[in-house]
Formats: structure tokens, sequence, C-alpha cells
């Protein structure tokens, strides 16, 4: 059975009138929410903590702000956005404690509650509103009358009305002009890490490194291998978005369609479904979430920044910061272009 799709005939924002909503967190996501939300009419404070450097930001767009306890203490429903790792304390700490019958408590990932990590009472909704693109993607395409497409699910519904009051969010956000996908909190969780790991960041990032490796190892200007495996990869995601995989090899020439065809194949092997198979069955079993989290709670988180080191290292960034520099779109263009 197909999975609902809530659209804004759908919803009603009426549902968050009279109700105070919390944003904890002002960076990426929680700045588009707070702002779209308050431009949808709603009456949103934003949560922080003391020192934060979105204190101020937040409050020169107009929001009141305060220390996440004092938020949770005020709002009716309360969306986290801030990072994975760091959820579960603050909750324990500064939601948990002020956390009333009837609120509603919200994610835009299901990590910390599918892993178990936070534990909402009984008599509180616990609902999730996910948008499929980056905070600033959500925010622009609010401000040009669209939306962004949104997962949304409901883990605990106490009071019989999470999934309507979920919905209103996801209409105040935008997300009902583009859609509503219903899903569960298991598959959200699983299928947003595995795609990261497997394909969108481990899987493409790595593929796109190989080949330069590959060109520049044949003896091959790293500029001419720059360009064709890394700097190109967006032109084709872009055709890929705008019309899927038939699309974009509509727009391709037959070479680069012939070569697609033949060897795509060879680069995404059985083994290579097997390794992903692997690594989604570590998502699913939790393995992943607690070497995750207990990396983030070492305090030092040593292996973490190694691995950021070692990456920033690669010689594709250095080559990569030339090329980038002669780009017309570049800042860093002006003074080639101005000179």
């Amino acid at each position: 059975m197909a999975n609902r799709i809530f659209y804004q005939q759908d919803c009603d924002l009426a549902k968050l009138e009279g109700k105070t909503i919390a944003i904890i967190g002002y960076g990426s996501q929680g700045h588009a929410h707070a702002l779209n939300l308050k431009e949808s009419g709603c009456n949103v404070i934003i949560g922080l903590y003391n020192g934060s450097k979105s204190w101020k930001r937040a409050e020169e767009q107009g929001f009141k702000v305060y220390t996440a306890a004092d938020a949770a203490k005020q709002a009716d429903i309360i969306m986290i956005l801030i990072n994975d790792e760091l959820q579960a304390d603050m909750y324990k700490n500064d939601i948990e404690p002020n956390l009333e019958a009837g609120n509603m408590l919200m994610f835009a990932h299901g990590f910390n509650v599918h892993f178990g990590c936070i534990k909402a009472p009984a008599d509180v909704d616990v609902a999730m509103i996910a948008p499929k693109a980056p905070g600033h993607t959500v925010r622009s395409e609010y401000q040009a009358g669209k939306g962004t497409p949104c997962l949304i699910a409901v883990e605990q519904d106490a009071t019989g009305k999470a999934w309507e009051v979920a919905k209103a969010y996801g209409l105040g956000i935008g997300g009902a002009r583009a859609g509503l996908l219903e899903t569960t909190f298991r598959t959200e969780t699983e299928t947003d890490l595995f795609g990261e790991q497997a394909v969108l960041c481990g899987g493409v990032c790595a593929l796109m490194q190989a080949g330069f490796e590959t060109l520049c190892e044949a003896g091959y200007d790293p500029r001419n291998a720059y360009f064709e495996c890394i700097h190109e990869m967006k032109l084709i995601v872009d055709l890929i978005y705008q019309s899927g995989f038939a699309g974009m090899r509509y727009s391709i020439s037959n070479t680069a369609e012939y070569g697609d065809y033949i060897t795509g194949p060879k680069i995404v092997t059985e083994d290579t479904k097997k390794a992903m198979k692997k690594i989604l069955s570590n998502i699913q079993d939790g393995s992943f979430a607690s070497e995750f989290l207990q990396e983030m709670s070492s305090g030092r988180q040593v292996h973490f920044k190694a691995m950021r080191k070692l990456a920033a290292e690669h010689p594709s960034e250095k080559v990569g910061e030339e090329v980038r520099s002669l780009y017309s779109w570049n800042n860093e263009a002006d003074k080639f272009i101005n000179n």
C-alpha cells in the first residue's frame, strides 16, 4: 500500500492558532523553519544555549530568544533542530523537565527517537517534518511562493490530534505546497543514513576522488582531472534532478550515453551492492549509531577530526581551489577580471 502524500488542501494552518512554537537551534534548518512559520502567521520563539552566536541574529530577525529550557517551558510545540549528537543531553536537561501533557515534540530527523536516545513521556505527541533540502533552500523556495517536499511521520499520538498539527506545521514551513510524504521514524532514519553514506556523500565523494586519482596517476594534468571527474558532476546531477536519468541521457552525447550503459556496471558491481547491504545492515542494527555517538561523546573526537583533516588534504582540494577561482560566479575571480 502506497504511503499518503498531503498537499495544501489537506492541511489546516488554523491547527496552530493559539499555540507557541519553540524552534530549538537557529542554524540552517532552524532559521528557515522559524522565518517561514512566522511569515505564515504563527507564534514562534527561539531556544538557544547561553552564548550562542545565533542569539543576536535571531533577535535581529524579529524573534524573542530564550534558553532552550525557558523556550520549552513556554511552548506547546517544540521542534528540535540541533546536531544529532547534542540532542539527547539537551533534551534530558532542558526539555524533558519542562514538558506538559498535550505538548508536541518535533524532529526533522528520526535518529534520536528511533535509536532510543530520546524517550518522550506517554502524554506527549511525537512527530516529524523532514524537509528534503538544506535550510537555505527551504527558505528560498518559501519566499518564491513554492515549497520543499517533506517527509511527515507521527511516532506517538497522545492527543489524537498529532497528524493534524504536524500537517499544519508542514504547511507553515511551505512543505505542503510541494507535498508531505507519509513515512515512519524508522524508515526516515535508516534510509537517510544509508543514502548519505552509500550514495550522496560517502559514495559520490569516493567515486569522484578515485576518478581524479586515476587520471592523475596516468599522467594527466590534475586540472583536467578535476574538471572531468569533479566539476562536471553538478552538471549531470542537475539534469537528473530536473528530468530523471532519461532526461539526463537525452541531454548528453551519444558517446557519453553509450559509455554510461557499458561502464556503469563495471564500476558498481555485485561486490559494491554487497558492501551497500552491509552498510544498511549496520545502520539497521544500530551499530553505526553506537559508533557515531561514542566518537562524538569522547569530548575530543580524535578519530573524526583526523578523518576530516586527512580528507581536506586530498590533492583534489588544492587543485579544486585553483580551478574554482577561475569561475565567473566566484568572487575570487574578480581580481583576475578587474586587473
